[in-house]
């Protein structure tokens, strides 16, 4: 049992032993030390020999093999509690929640927990900010003058020929409005005079 996250993916091979853990909370993996097996020592000489001299030694690489998967239990239990000893320093455990966590990007450590459940307010404030600007640039952008199709950014009359800016226009068929300066009616299809 991983006594501080029971998400990883296992990243053995005959070679060695290998885990990444993942964040509770963004997933992202942090990737322990590769642990070379004795058994997989073992198996690379013999396959090396084996590819040198052929037959009999290349079959004790593949036995090597075999020898490590009917012993590889209580090894790889053990590198893999060694692997979460090494990780477990990344992580901390939310005492609201109970999730373990990233400390770099998801622990708030001023409130100490989990920014799931105390969200940094400067993040927060930061990206409502750039939410609320990327908004206005958006509807600010969209708008054109009614009368010579220049775009404005604020006010109420056209910078470029004076007239007065309407904002929603309405249409003379199906009475639909519609903001800025389309030709058509999104309701009926009506071109706007």
């Amino acid at each position: 049992m991983i006594w501080f996250a029971g998400n990883y993916e296992d990243l053995s091979t005959d070679q060695g032993y290998q885990f990444k853990f993942r964040c509770g909370k963004c997933s992202n993996g942090y990737l322990s030390s590769f642990k070379m097996s004795k058994m997989g020592l073992a198996s690379s000489a013999f396959r090396a020999a084996g590819n040198l001299f052929g037959g009999i030694l290349g079959g004790a690489a593949n036995s090597a093999y075999e020898i490590q998967r009917a012993v590889g239990g209580p090894a790889h239990d053990a590198a893999l509690k060694e692997a979460a000893e090494e990780i477990a320093k990344q992580f901390k455990q939310c005492s609201r929640c109970g999730k373990w966590v990233c400390e770099p990007i998801c622990w708030n450590k001023k409130a100490g927990l989990c920014e799931a459940c105390a969200p940094n307010l400067e993040e927060e404030k930061a990206a409502a900010q750039a939410q609320q600007d990327a908004h206005a640039a958006s509807s600010q952008a969209g708008i054109s003058c009614a009368s010579c199709g220049a775009k404005v950014a604020s006010g109420k009359f056209c910078p470029e020929c004076g007239k007065p800016l309407q904002l929603k226009k309405r249409c003379a068929k199906c009475g639909a409005e519609a903001e800025g300066a389309p030709k058509f009616c999104p309701d009926c299809g009506q071109k706007y005079d």
